[in-house]
């Protein structure tokens, strides 16, 4: 096998302003008789420039270059183009919610273009740069094994935001039975994410069975790509039932924490209610003698003395406090004191 070699395309690198925030990035890799070519965030002049190049359909050039494409791939005779969706790397506000990963593949080219950094495949192009043997093995069959590893790798990625998901799953469901801490804000993120996956994950399946029966006319003879991708597929129905569970999981925590909440809202009010249930009789005996007319005991009538000094208080005390003592028992015999 001929030694594989690392090249710039000088022309089609465009050189960013400065104050550029994203700036292209654009390697090409020489594999075993195809040319891999990374564009990070590439402008319009770059993808014409590359449509030039290699004839591309100005369509699909224009899908390329946009952000807002559903999962596809298209056909020709002597090429594909495809589109795939994979997560970001953290889901903020106002972000993308997926990566855009655009493919052309013939039988000596390979092109991946994608916005923002799908960080697997940075690290594998930078890899080919750095470790011959790495490229070697990569680079060393056809463009169509090339395609299948990078979804491999990028499906790999998967799997570790399913097991973050999975952390966090176990994390809320702690969480939901304690008291103490406040849950529907975690569970609607993390259902917003579960949900985002979801879109991502059910099409990309649908595209990569298409691609490994498609591929195959882009990879050597003896290479079943067919049999690799059947690998592929296998960890993204994974993810995909795990994703399935996940929000069903999260229907249920969801549900939970309402009915928990609603329970806790209740034992308040119920004890609001009691105490101000218990206030009502020294209220009405207190709003009795506070109005300006004659009652027994009251000002005008003249006090009672017949316990003493104090005798009208503690009369007063007594009508207010008894029947709120009485409604206490009431409801201790009834259970509504308990928790």
């Amino acid at each position: 096998m001929k030694e594989l070699f690392i090249s710039k395309l000088p022309h089609l690198r465009r050189h960013p302003q400065p104050s550029e925030v994203i700036q292209s990035r654009l390697e090409t890799i020489q594999g075993n008789g195809f040319t891999w070519t990374d564009i990070q965030n590439p402008d319009r002049a770059e993808i014409e420039k590359l449509g030039q190049m290699y004839n591309f359909n100005s369509l699909n050039l224009d899908d390329s270059i946009s952000k807002i494409q559903l999962a596809k791939i298209d056909n020709y005779d002597d090429h594909s183009f495809i589109i795939l969706h994979f997560p970001p790397l953290a889901l903020k506000r106002g972000m993308s919610r997926f990566n855009q990963l655009s493919v052309f593949i013939g039988k000596d080219y390979l092109v991946t273009i994608h916005y923002g950094e799908l960080k697997p495949l940075v690290d594998m192009v930078n890899h080919c740069k750095d470790n011959s043997q790495y490229r070697n093995e990569l680079l060393g069959k056809s463009s169509g094994f090339l395609l299948y590893k990078i979804i491999d790798v990028l499906v790999d990625d998967l799997l570790h935001t399913l097991r973050r998901i999975v952390e966090n799953l176990d994390e809320i469901e702690d969480d939901v039975f304690d008291e103490n801490k406040s849950t529907p804000k975690k569970i609607s993120l993390l259902r917003r994410e579960i949900t985002i996956l979801r879109r991502i994950v059910h099409p990309l399946r649908k595209i990569v069975l298409e691609t490994s029966k498609n591929t195959q006319r882009f990879s050597n003879p003896d290479d079943d790509l067919v049999i690799h991708f059947d690998d592929v597929i296998d960890h993204i129905d994974k993810v995909a039932e795990t994703l399935d569970e996940a929000k069903e999981t999260m229907e249920i925590y969801k549900d939970t924490d309402f009915m928990l909440s609603t329970e806790k809202s209740n034992k308040i009010l119920a004890t609001l209610t009691i105490i101000f249930t218990l206030t009502i009789p020294p209220t009405v005996v207190g709003a009795l003698y506070g109005m300006n007319v004659n009652l027994p005991g009251g000002i005008q009538t003249g006090n009672w003395t017949f316990l003493g000094e104090y005798t009208t208080l503690i009369i007063m005390l007594i009508v207010s406090l008894l029947p709120s003592l009485l409604m206490f028992l009431h409801f201790y015999k009834k259970k509504w004191l308990a928790d």
